[in-house]
C-alpha cells in the first residue's frame, strides 16, 4: 500500500504527487502480472494455484489503484 490518508482529509499538492506516482507504480506491477499470467499460460507449464494467486493479486492490484484514483478526484458535493 502506497498511501493511507482518507479521503475526508485535505491533501496538499506533495501529498496527491505521491499518490500519483503511486498508482503509477501498481499500474506498472498490474502490466507486469498480466504479462506474467499470459506467459504461464502460453508456455502450458503452469502452475493452477499460482496463477490464482498471481490473478488475485492483480485484483487487489485494480481495486487499489481505483481507491486512490478517487482520492484524486476532487469532492464535488464539498
Amino acid at each position: 500500500m502506497c498511501y493511507g490518508e482518507t479521503m475526508s482529509e485535505r491533501l496538499t499538492e506533495e501529498e496527491l504527487e505521491n499518490i500519483r506516482k503511486c498508482v503509477v507504480e501498481l499500474k506498472v506491477e498490474h502490466r507486469d502480472l498480466d504479462d506474467a499470467i499470459d506467459h504461464l499460460v502460453a508456455t502450458g507449464t503452469f502452475e493452477e494455484l499460482k496463477i490464482k494467486r498471481l490473478k488475485r493479486r492483480k485484483l487487489q492490484l485494480k481495486d487499489d489503484i481505483a481507491r486512490l484514483e478517487n482520492t484524486l478526484i476532487p469532492d464535488i458535493l464539498a
